[in-house]
């Protein structure tokens, strides 16, 4: 079997009983960076094979796992911290091993936006993750533009070097909203630092960031300032008949097609 096993994102403490199972049982470890992990192998006393399976060579490391999985071996797959495939190597080594008609299956564990989402105190109720924004500023906003009317509250990474012009590009794009900055989660200086994105961060920014941003608010339709005899005379000149009209007015202005029939009659 194939594991892949999310590891520690901070505290390494943090790492479930199954998963240490996991690690030790495999004949080989696939890792983002093998200098990394080693440092939990060693805190666990895992001594295992560790190969690097990083975004350079994920092609020729998931190779490499099937040969190895068709030869009967065990393996794990871990990223430096959280979960592999998030916004880590591993989604390449997936593709590869569905297509290669493989079977491989998911040890849980810690997870660096799902605990930033909780701690901004922001809406957790629905959210996107949207994970890292491309480093082009204008290929940046132009994603951006795909979530400006999102009502769900948003989950970027953000490496520190771009913290303040990542939130730039929001405040060009989304207008002023209120956000969370989260940082060193589970360690010793873990910092959640509310903010708005018209003010932006003070500070250095150091370590790894998990920006959490409101979504955006409800917005009154314009047509809803419209009479109702208006609204519903508005789509008919666009096109559509009178059933038609009705119904997306109804839908507009949340009433139902029967509370604006009477203001429909004479047209």
């Amino acid at each position: 079997m194939i594991y892949f096993v999310a590891t520690p994102i901070g505290n390494l403490k943090d790492i479930t009983l199954r998963a240490l199972e996991v690690l030790r049982a495999v004949d080989e470890i696939y890792c983002e960076d093998t200098r990394h992990t080693v440092k939990l192998c060693n805190a666990y006393e895992i001594k295992k094979p560790l190969i690097a399976c990083h975004k350079f060579n994920e092609r020729e490391a998931a190779e490499k796992i099937i040969a190895s999985a068709r030869g009967g071996k065990e393996i794990a797959v871990v990223s430096d911290a959280g979960m592999p495939v998030i916004s880590d190597p591993g989604s390449v080594v997936c593709s590869a091993l569905r297509q290669a008609g493989l079977e491989y299956t998911v040890i849980p564990g810690a997870n660096a936006f799902l605990s930033a989402l909780v701690l901004s105190a922001l809406p957790a109720d629905r959210f996107a993750f949207i994970g890292f924004l491309p480093d082009k500023e204008g290929e940046r906003k132009r994603m951006l533009e795909r979530y400006r009317d999102c009502d769900l509250t948003l989950c970027f990474h953000v490496a520190p070097q771009d913290v303040d012009r990542h939130i730039s590009s929001m405040y060009a794009v989304f207008g002023d909203r209120r956000a969370c900055a989260v940082r060193e989660i589970t360690k010793l200086h873990e910092q959640v630092l509310p903010f708005t994105l018209s003010g932006g961060l003070d500070g250095e920014k150091r370590g790894e960031y998990v920006l959490i941003v409101e979504g955006a608010q409800e917005r009154e339709n314009p047509l809803n300032a419209l009479s109702e005899r208006e609204h519903i005379a508005h789509y008919m000149a666009q096109g559509m008949d009178k059933k038609q009209a009705l119904k997306a007015a109804a839908r507009d202005r949340g009433v139902s097609k029967s509370d604006l029939y009477p203001f429909s009659v004479d047209l």
